[in-house]
């Protein structure tokens, strides 16, 4: 159906620079995607090395580092807050009037 966000309580009719700018905001999605799985593999890394310290040397200070550090809930937060702000852009060009 042509043009269901008319038919959408709080959507408007989008000029065409406004649909170019949503679409750059839209691009930037999978490359944020990208860089959190980057952190995520380099996190997972770090866990299985002090993993391996903790096994073979006996050495747990590189697992309780980590512990302390808590990386996977910043991976966490940072991929959310991520979210919000492509959301927050994409809001701030569409500008909806509905809660």
């Amino acid at each position: 159906m042509d043009n269901q966000h008319r038919q959408i309580t709080g959507y408007r009719e989008l000029t065409q620079a406004e649909v170019d700018l949503m679409n750059e905001i839209k691009a930037l999605g999978p490359q944020l995607h990208e860089l959190c799985e980057k952190v995520r593999l380099h996190v997972e890394q770090q866990r299985s090395y002090a993993a391996h310290l903790n096994a073979h040397e006996n050495n747990p200070d590189e697992r309780e580092r980590l512990d302390a550090a808590n990386p996977e809930l910043w991976l966490s937060w940072g991929r959310d807050g991520m979210k919000q702000c492509l959301m927050h852009l994409t809001r701030a060009v569409a500008q909806p009037t509905s809660f």
